[in-house]
């Protein structure tokens, strides 16, 4: 990752991390699904509310670290608006991209700002940070939310 690269990424996930967007308990939510990081103690409860397969809102709760917060505020703001197939395959790309040594650039493109928590691949232990708000999603989307999810 250059240096250029590296500071944006700081940058975003700094703000992201001390100011969360959509850090709230969403009214009416259609689905409500908890994640929990045992390895870093990051906890979060996802709150969607989905019509006509689209997801329509999406916020969350918790606490954790810089990385889990700023995964969670860039994936809501994401997502908001976002077909369910379409967040289905976005869910996809965010794991290849932080999973993958080097993602391909179609897949960086279509990820856009979330492009930023790729840095995560330098520091192995935070990918479980940064993709618990995603699992905690995948969850809903396939209606698994008899539990919690965990990244371990």
């Amino acid at each position: 990752m250059n240096d250029e690269l590296r500071a944006l990424y700081q940058e975003v996930i700094i703000d992201h991390g001390r100011h969360p967007r959509n850090f709230k308990k969403l009214d009416h939510p259609s689905y409500t699904q908890e994640g929990y990081n045992p390895l870093c103690g990051d906890r979060l409860t996802l709150y969607l509310r989905i019509a006509d397969n689209k997801i329509i809102d999406a916020s969350f709760e918790g606490q954790g670290c810089a990385i889990s917060m700023a995964a969670s505020s860039l994936m809501t703001e994401r997502i908001k608006n976002m077909p369910v197939t379409e967040a289905r395959q976005l869910f996809d790309a965010f794991q290849n991209l932080v999973t993958q040594p080097d993602p391909p650039k179609k897949i960086r493109e279509y990820l856009g700002k979330l492009t930023v928590l790729g840095g995560v691949r330098d520091f192995p232990v935070r990918i479980k940070c940064a993709t618990l708000p995603w699992h905690a999603l995948n969850a809903c989307l396939n209606n698994i939310t008899k539990q919690i999810v965990s990244t371990e």
